[in-house]
C-alpha cells in the first residue's frame, strides 16, 4: 500500500437558507468564513467555507445553500454525524451557549476512555457533535466570531458512517486509504490514518437493514480525505479505477485539485489535494469577506451577483443596531 492519508480534509453538507447558514456556523459555533464562492456546478447557489483562521485541511466545513431545497434524512449511505474537537475544559462553556442560542442538544455523555461527546443539531437537523478530547490542543480554533481562542472549535474530530454492512468500506479504508482499525464497540467500528487524533478518525456504524439516506437540506453530501500533493492523488486514483472503482478525472476547485468516487455502502467519497489553500486569490486577514470567483466565471460576475441571495454578516457578530 503507497498511499496513506492524513485523515480528513473536509465536510460538505447542504442547506437550504445562506443566511441562516451563515448565522450558525460562524455566528453559534464560531467558526471563520474563509472563502465565499459558488458551486462551480450551479454557479447561482453559494458554496461556503468555514474553518479556522486559515481553512487548514482538517478543519473545514463547507455547505452548499439551495435555497428552499428539501430537507433531507440521514440513513444509510450517508456520513450521518460530524465530530468536532474542542477542549474538555470548554463542555461547561458550549452547553451554556447552546442553551443560550437555543440550539438543540443532548447532556453530554462519555464515549470510550477519553471522549465527552455533547451531540446537536442545527435548525435543519444537520447531525453534529462537539467532542472534548485531550489531544484538540494541539490545533487551535477561530477567536475572531465571539467564541473566545480558549473554548473555539478545533476543526473536525470525526465523521460516522451509517451503513448497511461495513466489511467492504474497512477494507477500502485499510487496504486503499491508509487507515487501521483501532476499535470495535458492538456496532462502531473506529478507523484512523496516521497518529489517530482528531480529523483523522472514520466510524462506521453498521446497521443491517437500516432505512437509506436521503439527500437534501440538514444531511452531508459528501467526506473529503486528505492527498498530500497531486502525484498522490493521482496514483490514488488508477489504484481506485484498478480496483473498480467509478473515479471522477482530477476537478479544479480553485482552492484544492479533487477526484471523486462512491464507497461501496454509497457513500461519496472525495480525495482533495492539501493546497494550494485558501489565500491564493485573497489576503488571509480578509478571507471570506467578498464573493469570489473562479476565473472562468468572472466573465459572468454580474449576472451571478444578480442572481445570488443577499447576505450580511452574521447576526452574532452585527452590532446592536443592525
Amino acid at each position: 500500500m503507497s498511499f496513506r492519508t492524513a485523515g480528513i480534509h473536509h465536510v460538505t453538507g447542504i442547506a437550504s437558507d445562506p443566511q441562516r447558514n451563515l448565522d450558525f456556523y460562524a455566528g453559534v459555533l464560531g467558526f471563520r468564513l474563509v472563502k465565499r464562492t459558488v458551486n462551480f456546478d450551479d454557479p447561482t447557489t453559494y458554496h461556503f467555507y468555514f474553518g479556522d483562521d486559515s481553512g487548514s485541511p482538517g478543519t473545514i466545513l463547507t455547505f452548499f445553500p439551495w435555497p428552499d431545497a428539501r430537507r433531507g434524512r440521514q440513513g444509510g449511505g450517508q456520513v450521518a454525524v460530524t465530530s468536532f474537537a474542542i477542549l474538555p475544559s470548554s463542555v461547561g462553556f458550549w452547553i451554556e451557549r447552546l442553551i443560550k442560542k437555543r440550539v438543540e442538544f443532548a447532556q453530554p455523555t462519555a464515549r470510550y476512555e477519553d471522549e465527552r461527546v455533547i451531540a446537536f443539531k442545527d435548525h435543519e437537523g444537520f447531525m453534529g457533535e462537539l467532542v472534548a478530547y485531550p489531544a484538540a490542543d494541539a490545533r487551535t480554533g477561530w477567536s475572531g466570531a465571539g467564541v473566545p481562542a480558549e473554548h473555539a472549535i478545533r476543526g473536525i474530530y470525526s465523521v460516522t458512517l451509517w451503513l448497511d454492512a461495513n466489511e467492504l468500506t474497512g477494507q477500502l479504508l485499510t487496504n486503499t486509504l491508509g487507515f487501521k482499525l483501532v476499535r470495535e464497540q458492538g456496532s462502531i467500528f473506529r478507523y484512523a490514518a496516521r497518529d489517530g487524533g482528531p480529523g483523522s478518525i472514520v466510524d462506521l456504524r453498521c446497521v443491517p437493514g437500516i432505512w437509506p439516506g436521503v439527500i437534501g437540506a440538514g444531511t452531508v453530501h459528501h467526506v473529503a480525505f486528505r492527498a498530500s500533493t497531486e502525484a498522490e492523488q493521482m496514483q490514488l486514483r488508477t489504484e481506485l479505477t484498478s480496483l473498480g472503482y467509478n473515479v471522477t478525472p482530477q476537478l479544479d476547485r480553485d482552492y484544492f485539485k479533487s477526484i471523486y468516487f462512491r464507497e461501496p455502502g454509497g457513500v461519496l467519497f472525495e480525495v482533495a489535494t492539501n493546497g494550494p489553500g485558501f489565500a491564493v486569490d485573497e489576503p488571509v486577514d480578509s478571507l471570506g469577506q467578498s464573493l469570489k470567483l473562479p476565473d472562468w466565471l468572472e466573465p459572468r460576475r454580474f449576472e451571478i451577483e444578480a442572481l445570488l441571495p443577499n447576505i450580511h454578516a452574521p447576526l452574532e457578530l452585527r452590532g446592536p443596531n443592525a
